[in-house]
């Protein structure tokens, strides 16, 4: 890129720059870009195409923090890539993406930063679709998993080591519902989704809190089942960045409004089918 100014001095520099995302992952294979599926990063790369923001997504460095599941959300993804139109980036890339998809912060960020690799910690938050009997339960048990520890037991084995060190563990009641929120260095796949399913049967009264604790130690015969993956949300990804907001783009939010009036009208329409038909 030396090369490049000194032959074509008005050339800019190339800015690398990292977005903090937000997505409804409903509509998604996942966000790991895939050749003949619709997937978060596939959009993303496609978006900044259209606005000529570069050719080669390999030659920008375009890079997402991590990979979400198939259905699972995100508010706290971070994108980063390197562009000659830094501008054109901050004040379009929400034009381009679909409307479950889009951007809230930016910020311009070192030429080597890695998402992946230069984030310090990540969070998750998973939804659980009813309450379970016993929060208490489930909030004491959840303080189980805090630590450096074997979490084999609790996720799909990659060949990647199963010690993951997780920083905080805790049982929230947000808005009438249930959830788990759970803050660690890195994750293993589906280890969150394993560990909601672990704390949902200590809540139902299945097991006692002591259960945890035996699937971090004992000699695992095979992980648990996941927790559905439309209750899990990447709430954020830190890597140490001072993000800078971007206003709010109407489709996204039309998108959003929309789709809770439609759960909503079906709840109602659910209630209605399971009263007893008035008589005539």
């Amino acid at each position: 890129m030396e090369k490049d100014q000194a032959d074509h001095p008005s050339h800019p520099a190339p800015v690398r720059l990292a977005f903090r995302v937000s997505y409804l992952g409903s509509r998604f294979f996942g966000s790991q870009m895939q050749v003949s599926e619709r997937t978060v990063e596939g959009e993303f790369v496609a978006a900044c195409q259209r606005l000529s923001l570069f050719s080669d997504w390999r030659e920008a460095g375009f890079l997402f923090a991590g990979r979400t599941d198939r259905g699972v959300h995100a508010i706290g993804q971070v994108a980063a890539f390197s562009t000659d139109a830094p501008e054109r980036a901050i004040a379009t890339i929400n034009l381009q993406l679909p409307p479950d998809c889009w951007c809230t912060a930016y910020a311009e960020v070192p030429p080597a930063f890695h998402p992946r690799y230069d984030a310090k910690k990540r969070t998750y938050r998973y939804y659980f679709s009813r309450a379970p009997p016993s929060t208490d339960a489930m909030t004491r048990a959840a303080s189980r998993f805090v630590g450096n520890h074997n979490f084999t037991s609790f996720a799909r084995m990659d060949g990647r080591s199963p010690f993951r060190t997780v920083y905080s563990a805790r049982v929230l009641d947000e808005g009438g519902f249930v959830c788990l929120e759970v803050t660690a260095e890195s994750f293993l796949w589906h280890q969150v989704r394993c560990m909601a399913t672990a704390l949902l049967r200590v809540g139902e009264g299945e097991e006692d809190e002591d259960f945890i604790d035996q699937l971090l130690t004992a000699e695992p015969e095979k992980a648990l089942t996941p927790a559905p993956a439309e209750g899990l949300v990447l709430w954020d990804t830190d890597c140490g960045i001072s993000w800078k907001p971007i206003a709010a783009r109407e489709r996204s939010a039309h998108f959003i409004d929309d789709l809770m009036r439609h759960h909503s009208l079906m709840d109602n329409v659910c209630r209605v089918l399971q009263q007893d038909r008035p008589s005539s």
